[in-house]
């Protein structure tokens, strides 16, 4: 599978310009590929003020990924603010080339910075499907929590989009290996670049490991479009030849809520 991560400096708060930035670097991958990955709340910032930019999943955000994916003829996924039902959320969308979205909402809220006092927290850990790969999506500080990101679905592809500030880079450093090396699972973690209106810098970092914690894309701090290949059958060579996974504790997951 050939993958994109576009990581970006992020106009604060503003979904139109955001939108355009993106769309721009989009227009610039002029090869065939299978998905794009963008940051955490990718059209605003991670901001904690969601009355004044959430959507609706009937709203421009969603409509103009719809017509990206399909135009593009690959999925693209990652983070915007949404409003449902009198809550907002933190919501991860995968958009196939269809059209179709399956979505995620972020599970652990970042306590740090109040996010559980503006957003609502997910319900239920999602896998999806694509191309033959099982694909765990989750976001930002859920990456602080091993167990819930646990491979008992059995997945091919954990990624993580954030918005993950340059003073804790090198804890987004060392999670991202030991997820990918726990979970026998590539990772893929995109984080945004730049300063927010809060004062926090980002130096993106983003990177893709495979499953036993080795660079398939190196950590760059550039605004850059990354690429990278994933690889089915050698994921599948090494965990037959060590299986590990075999080897792993049963549980069940309970959410807070």
């Amino acid at each position: 599978m050939q993958v994109i991560l576009i990581q970006a400096p992020l106009i604060w708060e503003n979904p139109k310009l955001n939108r355009d930035y993106f769309e721009e670097k989009i227009s610039e991958i002029l090869h065939e590929i299978d998905l794009i990955v963008l940051p955490e709340m990718f059209t605003t910032g991670f901001t904690m003020n969601p009355s004044a930019v959430a959507e609706l999943m009937e709203g421009e955000t969603v409509a103009w990924l719809k017509a990206l994916a399909k135009a593009k003829k690959c999925a693209i996924t990652g983070s915007i603010v949404i409003q449902e039902n009198d809550n907002f959320y933190n919501r991860m969308l995968f958009v196939f080339p269809s059209g179709e979205i399956q979505h995620y909402d972020k599970s652990h809220l970042f306590t740090l910075a109040g996010e559980e006092k503006a957003y609502k927290s997910g319900n239920q850990k999602v896998t999806v499907d694509y191309l033959g790969w099982k694909i765990c999506m989750l976001v930002c500080y859920d990456l602080r929590f091993p167990v819930f990101s646990r491979n008992v679905e059995d997945y091919d592809l954990l990624i993580y989009v954030a918005s993950w500030p340059q003073i804790r880079i090198n804890a987004w450093d060392s999670l991202l290996k030991a997820r990918a090396i726990e979970n026998m699972s590539y990772v893929i973690g995109v984080n945004r670049t730049g300063m927010d209106d809060n004062g926090h810098s980002y130096n993106g970092h983003s990177q893709i490991i495979d499953c036993l914690g080795n660079y398939v894309v190196e950590p760059e701090e550039e605004d850059s479009l990354l690429k990278g290949i994933l690889n089915k059958s050698e994921l599948i060579e090494m965990r037959n030849k060590f299986g590990f996974l075999n080897d792993k504790d049963n549980f069940e997951l309970k959410f807070k809520n």
